[in-house]
């Protein structure tokens, strides 16, 4: 993938992740609290579970941009038809 698309894609994907960590409140009203966020977390699961989707997001648009998403879908690739 080309350099002027693939930075500008993983920054857009960071700043997704980004506004998912510092907007967790509105997450939770547009989508609701998540049971098994609840169970596993307790009370405040689902704020929590919402910001470690919000941080792993912002790693991918990370990967996304210095180009090592290529590099670990490749690996998976290989391993699948290995297989």
């Amino acid at each position: 993938m080309s350099p002027l698309f693939r930075i500008p894609l993983g920054l857009a994907v960071m700043v997704v992740g980004f506004l998912m960590v510092q907007k967790t409140e509105t997450l939770l009203n547009w989508f609701g609290s998540v049971p098994f966020a609840e169970e596993k977390f307790g009370p405040g699961g689902s704020r929590f579970f919402y910001k470690l989707i919000g941080i792993l997001v912002v790693f991918i648009g990370i990967f996304i941009a210095t180009n090592i998403i290529s590099n670990m879908l490749e690996s998976v690739a290989r391993v699948l038809t290995n297989t």
